[in-house]
């Protein structure tokens, strides 16, 4: 198993100024054979490939002007070249998207493919003379396959590195357990227990609000600036880390307690269009919850069920069945007209969820996808339905 782990680096000033070179020209590389792939369709209406691209990399080593192209790794400089291609296959054959030039103002990094290693606290990659510190907070065992060094808006190093390992999964409970997303609690289970949305991006609004309005009245390009930029940086880093600290936790331990996790395949994308709740299911972030879900389930054999999203979970009494068409947004509590049993809006929902994923499962047709059969990339599209709103 592929297990990556990340580690935050300190450099000194001449491995901080060769970090720098390195991502300015992997950034060059990417942008200058885009071009060259752009200009050279439109010109002659012909594609270019990998090893046409490769081939030119080598020629431009070799002039003058580009002499300092060979103070970078040139196995890095290669696998720039690979993720541009794969861009470009990526765009052909699943429609993702043009590549667009990268900027050096976003998130820079570079790959390191091989000749990686790891001795005490020290990282040692090709080119640079000596090793690295690295913060290294937890050990790992395993052979390194390779690494990517990244630096973040608040100009701090990290390095995450891939590494070939065994896995131990959690122990089998034999439970099944149907979950409901919403945006008043985070996650409400047929256990009738609900995991708290912290809501990190109202919990440092005002905080961050205060630090922009400071930025707007910088002048760009000033030391000042730069300053206050980083302070603007940090209260985002704080609230990407906390609201990923949440989610890490409780998949985690849907994944230990419950053998079969059944949720609703949902449309996160027509959601995010209501203007009223689009910020909140953004800072709910429902989309990397259920990947983390999916690939810890993947990694421990247990099975992640997905329901049709159409299914009315909450409007249907669970008593019953009767389906309560006057529910509304508002409705948090209601009571069946049926059977006259009230219900909680999402535990309701949740149980219902559960109901209709044993169904899936008792009918022995595959109608489920296990943890292991579901892409990550597949779980942007997957969000809570219309009827979840704030309190």
């Amino acid at each position: 198993m592929l297990k990556a782990y990340k580690y935050k680096l300190l450099p000194n000033e001449e491995q901080t100024v060769l970090l720098n070179k390195h991502f300015g020209s992997i950034r060059f590389i990417y942008n200058y054979f885009l071009n060259e792939r752009k200009n050279e369709y439109e010109s002659n209406k012909n594609t270019l490939n990998y090893y046409d691209n490769a081939k030119s990399l080598t020629s431009l080593k070799q002039q003058d002007d580009y002499s300092w192209l060979k103070e970078i790794n040139s196995q890095s400089l290669q696998y720039s070249l690979k993720c541009l291609d794969g861009a470009y296959q990526n765009f052909f054959k699943f429609k993702k998207g043009f590549p667009r030039f990268k900027s050096k103002k976003h998130k820079n990094s570079f790959a390191v493919p091989q000749s990686v290693k790891v001795k005490g606290d020290y990282l040692h990659i090709p080119k640079f003379k000596d090793g690295i510190r690295m913060i290294k907070h937890r050990d790992f065992k395993g052979t390194i396959k390779s690494c990517t060094i990244s630096l973040t808006t608040t100009n701090e190093y990290f390095v995450s590195i891939l590494v070939d390992t065994n896995h131990t999964p959690y122990d089998k409970t034999g439970k099944t357990v149907g979950i409901d997303l919403g945006l008043k609690d985070f996650v409400i289970t047929s256990d009738n227990k609900k995991y708290k949305n912290n809501r990190y991006t109202k919990k440092y609004a005002k905080q961050l609000k205060a630090a922009q309005q400071h930025l707007s009245r910088k002048t760009k390009g000033s030391n000042r600036y730069e300053e206050q930029r980083l302070k603007v940086a940090k209260i985002h880093k704080k609230i990407t880390n906390s609201r990923i600290d949440n989610l890490h936790k409780v998949s985690t331990d849907l994944v230990r307690n419950y053998d079969n996790i059944i949720l609703e395949d949902l449309n996160i994308k027509g959601m995010i269009k209501n203007t009223k709740l689009s910020k909140h299911i953004a800072d709910a972030s429902w989309g990397k919850f259920v990947e983390l879900l999916t690939y810890k389930a993947s990694w421990n054999d247990k099975n992640i069920i997905h329901i049709d999203r159409f299914f009315p979970s909450s409007k249907t009494c669970n008593k019953c069945g009767y389906i309560n068409q006057d529910l509304n947004l508002n409705m948090r509590e209601w009571t069946c007209k049926a059977c006259h049993s009230h219900h909680d809006r999402d535990i309701n929902a949740s149980i219902n969820i559960l109901k209709e994923g044993n169904k899936i499962i008792s009918s022995g047709t595959d109608d489920y996808r296990r943890g292991d059969e579901i892409r990550p990339s597949l779980c942007d599209g997957i969000i809570c339905e219309t009827s979840k709103i704030l309190n």
